[in-house]
């Protein structure tokens, strides 16, 4: 995996959490289902074991896309983030300009992170990709499976 994957220190904190909860209780689990179903016997027609076995190999590969996600992660501090334009770690407050009263505020950040319930939106999203780059008083149109969405930039901040 060759691209950069830009994390917070919480993010990265969860990840590696993750990681370690992956490779040691359910690992350990998911060994002890196997060892289970092959004491039940022939293993050609053990439908239990070769559950286990497949459980294993996804876990297996979970752990490597966690692996390389930290291996390219870079951790970005917010002290160190510009409020000029939108980039990633940016928070903005939008003016919904279909709806003059609704004001909407995203945090912008990898798709790792993303949780809409709390306002943080990968930059690979389409409102993501539409804000990147833009500025203050920026207008701007975003095509998404609903329709187009039109907002104005109030402010970019970093929280």
């Amino acid at each position: 995996m060759s691209d950069r994957i830009y994390l917070t220190r919480d993010g990265y904190n969860r990840l590696k959490e993750e990681l370690h909860l992956l490779m040691t209780e359910t690992r350990k689990e998911v060994l002890e289902k196997i060892a289970e179903a092959r004491s039940h016997g022939d293993l050609s027609e053990n439908a239990e074991y070769d559950a286990a076995r497949e459980e294993q190999s996804q876990l297996e590969a979970k752990i490597g896309e966690i692996e390389n996600k930290l291996a390219s992660a870079t951790i970005l501090d917010p002290k160190q983030i510009k409020t000029d334009r939108v980039y990633i770690l940016t928070s903005v407050k939008l003016r919904n300009l279909d709806a003059e009263d609704e004001i909407i505020e995203y945090t912008l950040v990898s798709s790792e992170e993303a949780d809409s319930d709390l306002g943080k939106i990968s930059v690979r999203s389409p409102v993501g990709r539409s804000l990147i780059g833009k500025s203050v008083g920026d207008k701007v149109t975003i095509s998404v499976p609903k329709g187009e969405l039109h907002y104005e930039i109030l402010d970019i901040f970093v929280k």
